[in-house]
């Protein structure tokens, strides 16, 4: 068990929080190719590299797609591997990713996350790490530095648990938390290396007279079963995250889970959210809470494994739930969460109204009046049996109302769907 570490009081913004999280663990190698918003993070390491403070082999390459198939070939050949990147790049390690996991490679991945194109934009939505959710990857989502921090520190200690064997992706949105600079408090470097541990991979390609084969084609016979020794991983993943995370919070006294619950011991509605957006509604919830509303806020850290169970007890007792999206999937129905949580909920008997909401894509503003609005058509649909369109974008500028406001027309029984609609 690691030891209690000595709190170091330090401002960051969120890629110097995981610059430093990476000095700390000192990985083997890091090739990356740099792309906004997460290029600082490959700068600051090469940078710590060529400063002689680690001794990671810094690898400059001419794509993400070169990045992670050198990162393929390290953590195969027994190093231990990490690259980071946005967006674009992250498409353009499709190819990779997928290779990565299905050869068990624990390596880890920090992805700073911006919307993917098109239209062009840089800033901030989760359609990169939710198009790559079905690769087989670990995902976590950090709402602030300090969560980035923290999740980079667990990740090595999940990724190479010898139940687990997969890759991780550690999430955070891009300039919101990566450029923002917040108060963070960091462990101290010995202890950040103890926890983590050395590398020593049981398997590896330069391991003296044990050869062993990596990636080699698949036939018919074996591959069906290799996906389900992946999914195997996967489920068991869970109990290793709350395991890391429990003797991370001995050692810093931060707890983490799949998932924060913030004032939903008694909520009558529950916003389900992920990242940044998050201390946004606890601020709203805040505002609520002094006015006498059981509101609250279940905010999701870990994406993959997908903790189906564990959120449909959650709202299990709530009237009404709120799942946000911060990534479109094209499905008419909902984005990618809405669709995960429904069907959770479904499996597990939990029997409450939901109604699924798109906001914040591409950088688009998301303020504490839209969450008050999004409870307000929780207590609408309940309460007053107001016809709530169920997939709904929030924020959209062409709005000749108030985004999501509950008005008297649109949002009684009686209005019609294009009168409620005409209203989001």
């Amino acid at each position: 068990m690691s030891r209690k570490s000595r709190v170091i009081r330090e401002r960051l913004s969120g890629n110097e929080a995981v610059a430093e999280a990476i000095r700390q663990v000192n990985p083997d190698v890091m090739p990356a190719f740099p792309i906004t918003p997460s290029t600082e993070i490959p700068q600051m390491v090469s940078s710590f590299a060529a400063n002689g403070e680690i001794d990671t082999e810094f690898i400059p390459v001419e794509s993400e797609h070169s990045a992670m198939s050198a990162a393929i070939g390290a953590e195969a050949a027994g190093a231990r591997t990490m690259t980071a990147t946005s967006s674009a790049g992250l498409a353009l390690m499709w190819e990779e990713l997928l290779l990565a996991a299905s050869n068990r490679l624990p390596l880890v991945l920090t992805l700073v996350n911006r919307t993917l194109s098109g239209p062009i934009n840089i800033n901030c939505d989760h359609s990169d790490g939710m198009g790559a959710r079905d690769t087989g990857w670990i995902q976590i989502y950090a709402e602030n530095n300090q969560e980035a921090y923290d999740n980079y520190i667990q990740a090595y200690p999940i990724a190479e648990h010898p139940d687990v064997h997969l890759p991780v992706m550690i999430c955070q949105d891009g300039f919101i938390t990566s450029h923002a600079v917040e108060n963070i408090e960091l462990l101290e470097d010995e202890a950040v290396r103890e926890f983590v541990g050395t590398y020593e991979p049981e398997e590896y390609l330069l391991n003296p007279g044990k050869p062993v084969s990596v990636g080699p084609y698949s036939v018919s016979a074996y591959a069906m079963e290799a996906k389900k020794a992946q999914e195997d991983a996967m489920e068991k993943a869970g109990e290793v995250i709350l395991k890391v995370a429990s003797d991370f919070a001995e050692m810093s006294g931060r707890s983490y889970g799949f998932f924060e619950e913030y004032r939903t011991e008694d909520a009558d509605y529950i916003m389900l959210i992920m990242g940044s957006a998050a201390g946004t509604a606890k601020e709203a919830v805040d505002e609520l809470r002094e006015e006498g509303r059981k509101v609250g806020v279940l905010k999701l850290r870990v994406f993959r494994p997908f903790p189906e169970k564990e959120i449909a007890e959650a709202l299990r007792n709530c009237r009404a739930a709120a799942v946000m999206d911060r990534c479109e999937s094209y499905n008419g129905n909902s984005g990618p969460l809405g669709s995960e949580v429904l069907a959770g909920l479904y499996r597990n008997r939990v029997h409450i109204e939901t109604v699924s909401y798109v906001y914040g894509l591409a950088g688009r503003d998301f303020t504490t009046d839209h969450v008050r609005e999004v409870f307000d058509q929780l207590r609408a649909l309940t309460e007053e049996g107001a016809r709530i369109p169920q997939h709904q974008y929030i924020g959209l500028r062409e709005a000749a109302q108030p985004e999501c406001s509950v008005s008297e027309a649109g949002m009684q029984p009686g209005g019609s769907q294009a009168e409620e609609e005409a209203r989001i």
